[in-house]
């Protein structure tokens, strides 16, 4: 009596050594972990220690002032001296410092001291210059309200600080760069993988045995997908161990952005198929590729906030789905949202996938 073939146990079968292959493939794992690994560890470490002024102190400023001792303790400030005066200079035209100060003390009245300041900048320092007028005559009203204590018009009550979490750059920056890292991965593997069977026949040797085509894609997508979940669970627990990234509910929040990260690789895979369907020649796959995902990686939030593009670009943003994997990675993380609470950001990229695997079907050749 025959023997009924099992066409999960093949599909195991074909997971399994797709899998081994992926990990030990190096460009696999330096694109899928390497790179956003990379810049985790950058923005990690750079932290939110916010922005900060470079002023150049002229070497006649009196260090002993009391003016230039509270410029010296801002935090926001950094104050370089010890510079000669000609490289000083040099540095304030090409923009490196934003301006050039010098305190000069002048006799004091009883016990007020009294100074003078004189700020010098360039055309070069023009982005930041604001700011430093902005911390510099704060300083000195401060001073004056210690030592020419006077009346306002208005009396400020103290400001009431309300309990909350601190956003961290890491909260923006590593669901941005998962979500980026999933899609990467995604459609590049996808359809290098698909080509590759394609062109050296191995495809064709998989339809001469029992397995099923829907059975073969299911094998090397689900090899795909543990990778990537995998690469997510090394990508969280750096960002939360290393640098303070927020899960507000713990290992739930944990767990509901890997079923997350599952969602979004099942439907950017979608791409892959329909870059391996159109490209002719392996050259090709990159160029195609690349129009998918750059212009993702680079407006879809990843780095910097869609609010933040001028008004016009904004629904080219808000089309992309990269964008809607970003937002919700962000609101489970950070918020303390649920996957039933980020419907619409879900229900988009559904329909993205329902979209590109109709077209999928479509183009995707298997000889």
């Amino acid at each position: 009596m025959a023997v009924k073939y099992n066409q999960w146990k093949a599909l195991l079968a074909m997971s399994k050594a797709s899998l081994i292959g992926i990990v030990r493939s190096p460009s696999a794992v330096i694109f899928s972990l390497g790179f956003p690994l990379v810049f985790i560890l950058v923005f990690g470490f750079i932290g939110d220690n916010g922005i900060s002024v470079k002023v150049g102190v002229d070497p006649a400023t009196d260090t002993a002032s009391y003016l230039y001792k509270q410029l010296a303790s801002e935090k926001s400030l950094k104050l370089v001296s010890g510079q000669p005066a000609a490289e000083m200079e040099d540095d304030l035209k090409k923009g490196h410092i934003t301006a050039i100060i010098r305190v000069t003390s002048r006799p004091a009245q009883g016990n007020v001291p009294a100074c003078d300041v004189k700020v010098r900048t360039s055309t070069a320092a023009a982005d930041k210059i604001s700011l430093f007028k902005t911390i510099l005559t704060g300083i000195i009203y401060k001073a004056d309200d210690v030592y020419y204590p006077r009346g306002s018009i208005a009396k400020l009550e103290p400001v009431e600080v309300l309990p909350g979490r601190r956003y961290r750059t890491i909260d923006f920056i590593l669901p941005g760069l998962l979500s980026f890292s999933l899609l990467s991965a995604a459609v590049f593997s996808t359809a290098f993988l698909f080509f590759s069977l394609r062109q050296t026949l191995v495809l064709k040797r998989f339809f001469a045995t029992p397995i099923r085509r829907l059975h073969i894609v299911l094998g090397e997508a689900l090899a795909r997908l543990i990778f990537q979940v995998a690469g997510a669970v090394l990508i969280i627990a750096i960002g939360y161990f290393a640098f303070g990234f927020t899960l507000v509910h713990g290992w739930s929040t944990f767990f509901e952005m890997l079923v997350l990260t599952a969602f979004g690789v099942i439907v950017f895979m979608g791409f892959g198929f329909v870059v391996s369907g159109i490209a002719n020649s392996e050259s090709a796959i990159p160029p195609i590729a690349n129009v998918i995902t750059l212009p993702q990686f680079l407006l879809a939030g990843t780095f910097v906030a869609v609010d933040a593009f001028p008004s016009w670009l904004q629904p080219v943003c808000r089309i992309m789905p990269l964008t809607y994997l970003n937002d919700a990675f962000r609101k489970i993380a950070f918020e303390g949202q649920h996957l039933w609470n980020v419907g619409l950001e879900l229900g988009v990229i559904a329909l993205w996938g329902v979209i590109v695997y109709a077209v999928a079907v479509r183009v995707f050749r298997w000889e």
